[in-house]
């Protein structure tokens, strides 16, 4: 749980790990609504932590900000539970959500989990709710994921950015791990959030913060470099996506994880891409010899330790 004295009256935050991303629950007399649920292999902490904060009252709606794995994966259990509850989702993918395809949502090409679930509504961008007894304007936040959102309540300047700004900068690009330009729109939804005047920023992950001006040019500054050296993004993605499933699994042979990860669809894709003429194999040791360095991970005896 955050304590944060910046936060106004029924809003509470779960600060979470970074396999799952942080879940905010907004809260008044007459309803009890959720915004993104974290990672499936954490989903029974997720629904420990909302029913202590319920105490007794029943989850209304939930939320997402968009469909990566770590910000859904626990809607199915959530939906199980909460027999009654209305489930919101960005349009953008609605269509891969009613057929539940893997490949477009994501999950299949990251190697990452996430149990179907079902959706009531489309939270569209320019669209207005009142939860915690506030108005929240719906914003398209394109970049980070091209379908994502975040959530302004301007009475208080409030803002849950997800993964369009963190305090230490911003989500991969996952667009542009593909081949599809994408710096232009984080750059944009960086400008949209500047113009919306936050006083006060809840992220998809790390801790609610106030410091905004320096957030805004720390995640410039970090766009900058990636833009004029998309090498160094690639890497810095695929590090990402290996160190997600070190988290996942804590601990695994390095034969194994090699397997997993010389059959994992984006990380085949980088290599082809900016594998600078090394093997699948000996580029995945690179990067794993980086996050090592890093201090991200061990290698014990054959076996990777997530650290």
């Amino acid at each position: 749980m955050t304590p944060n004295n910046a936060l106004p009256p029924g809003v509470r935050v779960f600060e979470r790990g970074w396999l799952s991303a942080n879940n905010v629950l907004l809260m008044d007399s007459h309803s009890a609504n959720l915004v993104d649920s974290g990672y499936v292999t954490h989903q029974a902490q997720t629904l420990a932590l909302v029913q202590q904060a319920l105490q007794g009252r029943t989850l209304d709606q939930l939320v997402n900000t968009h469909l990566h794995s770590d910000h859904c994966g626990g809607n199915q259990a959530l939906q199980a539970h909460y027999p009654a509850l209305k489930t919101w989702i960005p349009p953008g993918l609605s269509q891969a959500v009613q057929h539940w395809r893997e490949d477009e949502l994501s999950y299949q090409p990251t190697g990452q989990n996430c149990p179907a679930f079902a959706f009531t509504g489309l939270l569209q961008p320019g669209s207005t709710h009142r939860w915690a007894g506030m108005d929240w304007q719906v914003h398209a936040a394109p970049g980070h994921d091209p379908h994502s959102v975040i959530l302004f309540a301007p009475e208080h300047r409030l803002l849950m950015s997800a993964d369009a700004l963190w305090q230490n900068g911003f989500g991969v690009v996952f667009p542009e791990l593909v081949g599809i330009d994408a710096f232009d729109e984080v750059a944009q939804t960086l400008d949209l959030i500047d113009r919306l005047d936050p006083a006060t920023i809840i992220p998809g992950h790390g801790a609610v913060f106030t410091e905004v001006a320096p957030a805004l040019a720390l995640a410039r500054s970090k766009l900058e470099g990636f833009a004029q050296n998309p090498v160094r993004h690639a890497r810095y993605g695929s590090k990402v996506l290996l160190k997600f499933k070190l988290l996942e699994w804590g601990q695994i042979s390095k034969a194994e994880f090699s397997a997993w990860a010389m059959n994992m669809p984006y990380l085949c894709d980088l290599h082809q891409r900016f594998g600078q003429g090394h093997s699948l194999s000996n580029w995945l040791d690179m990067m794993l010899a980086e996050l090592a360095r890093s201090g991200a991970m061990q290698e014990l005896d054959g076996v990777l330790h997530n650290a």
